[in-house]
């Protein structure tokens, strides 16, 4: 049953990020899923995670920088 919780709070973390990176441009949900546990990842290594509140074990500001630069960077990549 924690997976779910992590995958609901990866889809939150992902959502956040796409809307402040790509306003006009949707990537989907499983998009945002992805992005958001990614970005977790990465943010938790690039920024520790001691900081911001905590769901899923996922610190929540680290998380969404993390989040963030994973979906600028496909971004720029899917660009047409």
């Amino acid at each position: 049953m924690s997976w779910i919780w992590t995958l609901v709070v990866g889809a939150v973390i992902g959502a956040i990020a796409s809307s402040l990176v790509s306003k006009k441009d949707s990537k989907g949900c499983v998009f945002n899923i992805i992005a958001g546990l990614l970005g977790s990842s990465l943010g938790h290594k690039l920024f520790g995670a001691d900081w911001g509140g905590h769901l899923a074990g996922m610190a929540l500001v680290p998380s969404i920088l993390g989040a963030v630069i994973v979906v600028a960077v496909v971004s720029v990549f899917t660009r047409r």
